[in-house]
């Protein structure tokens, strides 16, 4: 865990949902239609979004919400629209042959790459959506569709079915992961975002769980970065010290300047009720404490509760 790293695994998040949504894009059917908006979290009001339609003969229309579709909260700054602009999009206009109030571009299929790359810019950069987990597409819920808090499995008196708390023993690590991404699969409705070092985040309120099965495949760590950039190691150990005492099966650790809360689980065997239980406590005690605690240690949470990044995470070296 001492070599997690948020800023790569956000960036291979994005790169994943990038090449998803390229590929939906170049077998989008006639008049098929595909909205993907920001979570609106607190706010009222129409929160940013990216449209796409499939045109005859293999045309691709794109469009991204203007001022005059997003609520008072979202309402874009001048130099947010010029971004756009700088990024290929074509700005709202009321003239010409085509007048629109979103920005718009068109392009074909056979470049559904460009448009996606274009659309994650506009979602990440100028829109300032932190993760793909924070999007919510109106279909295709395969691409990302993360669980609210009160989704996720709870951490007392659990109900679970029979297959549930059947033991597979894993004949392998692939093997291993295969299980636990099965599980997730089916906890969360849809594919868990992985990234390339094999991890799987989730995204919980104000923090980012992830899952990430033991090399020798014999242990199964779920855990969440809560605290970032922590003032004074004293006093954080002292706080944490103090939580562990009272903790039960969950554990926090400082490493570095960043305090995470973890929970090991054995996967020799494998039982998916454990994962369950393992991935509802971590999210519920992250959830619950990140901002108290980054308040006691003068820190800062992943997120903010609206959604939106709390300040760049350097990655501890």
């Amino acid at each position: 865990m001492s070599d997690f790293d948020i800023d790569r695994s956000t960036s291979q998040a994005w790169a994943s949902f990038t090449a998803k949504l390229a590929d939906v894009l170049s077998v989008m059917e006639d008049d098929a239609t595909l909205t993907i908006g920001a979570m609106a979290g607190e706010h009222s009001g129409q929160p940013p979004f990216v449209a796409f339609r499939a045109a005859p003969d293999g045309g691709l229309i794109a469009e991204a919400s203007g001022n005059l579709q997003l609520g008072e909260y979202f309402q874009l700054t001048d130099g947010q629209a010029a971004a756009m602009v700088e990024n290929g999009w074509l700005p709202p206009t009321a003239d010409g042959p085509s007048p629109s109030d979103r920005f718009h571009l068109a392009a074909t299929q056979e470049e559904a790459q460009q448009v996606a790359e274009k659309a994650v810019r506009a979602l990440r950069d100028v829109f300032g959506v932190p993760h793909p987990a924070f999007l919510a597409p109106d279909q295709l819920a395969e691409i990302l569709t993360p669980p609210a808090v009160e989704e996720l499995p709870a951490a007392v008196e659990p109900v679970f079915a029979a297959d549930e708390v059947v033991a597979v023993m894993p004949r392998s690590r692939v093997h291993l992961d295969q299980l636990v991404a099965a599980e997730l699969a089916r906890m969360l409705g849809h594919d868990p975002v992985r990234d390339d070092q094999g991890d799987y985040a989730i995204r919980v309120g104000s923090t980012m769980v992830f899952v990430r099965t033991s090399p020798d495949w014999r242990e199964i760590l779920v855990f969440s970065a809560i605290v970032h950039d922590v003032e004074g190691r004293s006093r954080a150990m002292e706080v944490l010290s103090d939580l562990n005492t009272d903790a039960r099966f969950v554990r926090f650790l400082l490493i570095r300047d960043r305090v995470f809360v973890s929970l090991s689980v054995y996967a020799q065997p494998f039982v998916p009720a454990h994962l369950r239980q393992a991935l509802g406590l971590v999210s519920v005690t992250g959830d619950a404490l990140d901002e108290d605690l980054a308040t006691k240690l003068r820190g800062r949470t992943t997120f903010t509760d609206d959604g939106t990044a709390s300040g760049p995470a350097d990655p501890p070296d």
